[in-house]
């Protein structure tokens, strides 16, 4: 059996994606911030599909739990007690609301969270990919300043990714929660991209796709605003309005098998460099914001990525080609 680690993969679209790959036959590594939260759905799947079901302490926010979690990944490959992986799903992350906080290493919470984080488990993890794999990042269409998502959310801002963990530093005032959300997701997008690029130079088999789920307020995106906002969002009458003035809106059950489908489909096998949109019923490939195909960028992106990780010799033992 194939066997696929999927962050978040407990709630929300996760969750909804973890039970389409099981059903399917599909071994998990189910990699969040508290296994105690995970373990009953590690309960249910494995007694209704029969797969097998891993478990691991994984905080996207922390460097530091980033690299406890890929040392556990490679200990267990290694040891034969998970097989190589066919697909790295980087599907946590969040929106978070009020006044500005920072991780552990002292960068501010949604950018860590969201994409930093990421950054960091894809490149240690990569040596433990199975032939042709795929790395599915869950994205938003908030990435992009000019559509609808992005003037509701809040326009993103340049991608750069030193200003952008540090925000909110130096005298300087933070970026709106939006913003802040809005651009973490443009930079994943960017990531996506340059990574594609690296692998094929590479001469890499591995596949590197962006997805955007859509609006889907009943996942919890909501949880820190006010409470009436979160019943309103929920809404019929809120999803035909976004729909109305051009929101790309979807839910749970489609989102969550879509991303199970980018994931392992064959369909989705030679598509790398995409991004895709789950959109009222409807799972499609389309144009990214125009920014996200600035090589330039995207570059100066990683390279600045690169320094905010820094590896350490701890890494390279981790992420070590077998």
């Amino acid at each position: 059996m194939s066997t696929i680690l999927i962050t978040g993969g407990h709630s929300g679209i996760g969750l909804a994606a973890a039970r389409e790959l099981a059903a399917k036959g599909t071994d998990l590594v189910l990699a969040g911030r508290s296994t105690q939260r995970m373990q009953p759905v590690k309960d249910d799947l494995t007694a209704k599909y029969g797969v097998s079901v891993t478990l691991l302490a994984l905080d996207t926010s922390s460097l530091a739990s980033v690299r406890g979690a890929a040392a556990e990944v490679a200990k267990l490959c290694e040891t034969g007690e998970v097989g190589s992986l066919a697909a790295l799903v980087c599907n946590a992350g969040g929106r978070f609301d009020g006044e500005v906080t920072y991780s552990p290493e002292g960068y501010e919470t949604t950018f860590a969270t969201n994409y930093l984080g990421n950054f960091l488990l894809v490149d240690l993890l990569l040596p433990y990919l199975g032939e042709a794999a795929r790395v599915v990042f869950t994205a938003s269409g908030t990435h992009d300043r000019d559509s609808m998502d992005g003037r509701l959310v809040g326009a993103a801002v340049e991608p750069d990714a030193a200003l952008l963990a540090n925000d909110g530093k130096g005298g300087r005032k933070a970026l709106s929660a939006g913003k802040r959300y809005a651009t973490s997701k443009l930079c994943t997008i960017m990531y996506a991209y340059e990574l594609d690029r690296r692998l094929r130079s590479a001469g890499s088999t591995v596949v590197s796709i962006a997805y955007d789920p859509g609006s889907v307020p009943t996942t919890g995106f909501l949880r820190g605003m006010p409470k009436a906002v979160q019943w309103f969002a929920a809404t019929s009458v809120f999803s035909w309005l976004t729909k109305r003035i051009g929101g790309v809106v979807s839910d749970v059950e489609f989102s969550g098998a879509s991303l199970a489908e980018l994931a392992c489909s064959p369909e989705y096998g030679d598509r790398s460099g995409e991004y895709f949109q789950a959109n009222d019923g409807t799972l499609s490939s389309v144009r990214s914001a125009h920014l996200t195909y600035d090589r330039r960028r995207a570059k100066r992106l990683w390279e600045d990525s690169e320094r905010l990780v820094v590896r350490t010799a701890d890494d390279d033992e981790t992420a070590r080609v077998r």
